[in-house]
């Protein structure tokens, strides 16, 4: 059976907006804060498939004596207002807030109300890294892919919440701010603290998995962010299933189902839609001896996850002819990044035939 949150120690407050986020509250609150009294805040974006995988998660963190709160928050032009004023009185009788996405406007704006004295920040992906350089160079906090770009109309007139969002996550004599991460972090802002996410709660409560042969390929919503072109990434998966024997392609939340359906008819793959994180995926199984991916989170969670088994994370790297035009200066190097930086990966060079 498994073990149920207590209301020993301070009252925590956790806001996530997509499954990996609650994911990594539940590793957080197992590793760092058992038996906290916890209360998970799904603030629910409108796209059905987070949605789905966001609702299966939510039934995992019940079963762990969590309570969850979920806002449909970005329901309708009142939602925004309903949902600040009913988490208002929350907020500043919160000891402790937990967050996901430091770079999300709502979470920014909720961050000025509360008092709370201890920040927690889980991953949400590559994004942590980039936030935390960010932080610790006091830059202002803006997305890896629009980093490079002219800030537009609403990034001006939010531009005082954000200030204000960088200043609260700045650690000081009378605020802890900390960050719970599997990624490769080095720049760590002064004062704040860095523990390792080695995502012990998912190994203890899935697998081992059944490992099947052949490879599995993860998707990327690389095309959808603008970042990569949809003909280099078509092409590029194409090539990397027929080397590897890959069979199935587990599509990223985000990717679109035009683009979906265009691999699954151009390549032959069996298209996946997962109804939880692919870190849980995987440990539940079956899953290949080997996963294909290209520059993203998974080639840092799933080797944890997937930790005492044999199989192999494999990662292809983003040749930069596959760039957008529009995609931000950055945007290689950034890759680049998450490739080189990533533990325990087999590292394939970009495609053949697809530059």
């Amino acid at each position: 059976m498994s073990p149920r949150a207590g209301n020993a120690g301070p009252r925590t407050l956790a806001f996530v907006e997509s499954p990996v986020q609650l994911l990594n509250v539940l590793e957080w609150a197992h590793t760092r804060a058992p038996g906290a009294e916890l209360t998970l805040v799904v603030l629910s974006p409108v796209d059905p498939m987070t949605r789905g995988q966001l609702r299966r998660m939510a039934e995992l963190a019940r079963k762990e004596g969590h309570e969850i709160r979920w806002e449909e928050a970005r329901g309708g032009a009142t939602a925004p207002f309903r949902t600040v004023g009913g988490l208002t009185t929350p907020l500043r009788q919160a000891d402790r807030i937990v967050m996901g996405d430091p770079f999300s406007r709502y979470v920014q704006l909720l961050l000025t109300i509360t008092r709370a004295h201890d920040l927690v920040v889980v991953d949400d992906g590559t994004a942590t890294m980039e936030f935390v350089t960010q932080l610790a160079h006091g830059e202002r906090l803006v997305r890896w892919h629009r980093k490079g770009s002219r800030p537009g109309p609403r990034d001006l007139l939010f531009a005082p919440v954000s200030r204000s969002a960088r200043h609260r996550l700045t650690p000081a004599p009378d605020r802890q701010v900390s960050v719970f991460s599997s990624m490769p972090i080095e720049d760590v802002p002064e004062g704040a603290t860095v523990t390792a996410n080695d995502f012990a709660w998912t190994r203890s409560r899935f697998g081992p998995p059944r490992i099947t042969k052949g490879a599995d390929m993860v998707g990327t919503s690389l095309v959808e962010t603008g970042v990569v072109d949809a003909d280099r990434y078509v092409d590029a998966v194409h090539a990397l299933a027929k080397t590897h024997g890959a069979a199935r392609y587990f599509a990223h939340r985000r990717e679109s189902a035009v683009k979906l359906h265009r691999l699954a008819v151009e390549t032959g793959l069996q298209i996946v839609r997962p109804d939880l994180p692919l870190e849980l995926i995987a440990r539940r199984g079956p899953i290949g001896r080997t996963i294909l991916s290209f520059p993203s989170t998974v080639v840092h969670t799933l080797p944890l996850a997937l930790a005492g088994t044999d199989v192999r994370v494999a990662v292809c790297d983003i040749d930069p002819a596959w760039l957008t035009e529009s995609a931000s200066p950055r945007a290689s190097g950034f890759l680049s990044g998450v490739t080189g930086s990533a533990r325990d990966v087999h590292r394939l060079s970009a495609v053949a035939g697809t530059a």
